[in-house]
C-alpha cells in the first residue's frame, strides 16, 4: 500500500461523502445549516480521519485513534441520516440507501481497525 488512496475504506468513504453532500443540499433551507450541516461534516470526517490516520501510521496508537474517529464519525452520520429519514419522508429513499452503505462502511472500518491493531508492523 503506497497511499491512503489504496484503501477501500477511504474510497468508499469519499464516494459516500459526495453522495451525502448532494442529498443534504435537497433539504429545506432552514435545515441546510442545522442538521444538514452536521450531516455534511460528519460524513466528511469519515474519510478525512482515515487520511489523517494513514499520515500518522508510523505511530500505532495514532493510526488506531484516527481510525476510531473515522468509525465514530460513521456512526454519527448514521444517526443524522436516521433523524432525517423520519423528518423528511420525501427524501427518505436515498437516505435509507445511504444508511445501508454507511452500515457496510462502518463494518469495513472496524475490520480494518482490528487488522491494524494486529498487523501494525506491516504499515511501517
Amino acid at each position: 500500500m503506497k497511499s491512503y488512496k489504496d484503501l477501500d475504506i477511504y474510497n468508499l468513504g469519499l464516494c459516500l461523502f459526495y453522495r451525502t453532500h448532494k442529498v443534504s443540499l435537497q433539504l429545506p433551507n432552514y435545515e441546510l445549516y442545522e442538521l444538514g450541516s452536521q450531516l455534511r461534516r460528519s460524513s466528511d470526517s469519515v474519510a478525512t480521519n482515515i487520511v489523517e490516520g494513514y499520515g500518522r501510521r508510523r505511530y500505532k496508537q495514532d493510526f488506531i485513534k484516527f481510525l476510531t474517529y473515522s468509525h465514530a464519525s460513521n456512526l454519527e452520520t448514521l444517526c443524522h441520516l436516521e433523524k432525517l429519514v423520519s423528518l423528511y419522508p420525501d427524501l427518505s429513499s436515498e437516505m435509507i440507501l445511504l444508511q445501508n452503505e454507511y452500515d457496510q462502511l462502518g463494518a469495513k472500518i472496524f475490520s480494518f481497525l482490528r487488522y491494524v491493531e494486529n498487523n501494525w508492523n506491516k504499515f511501517e
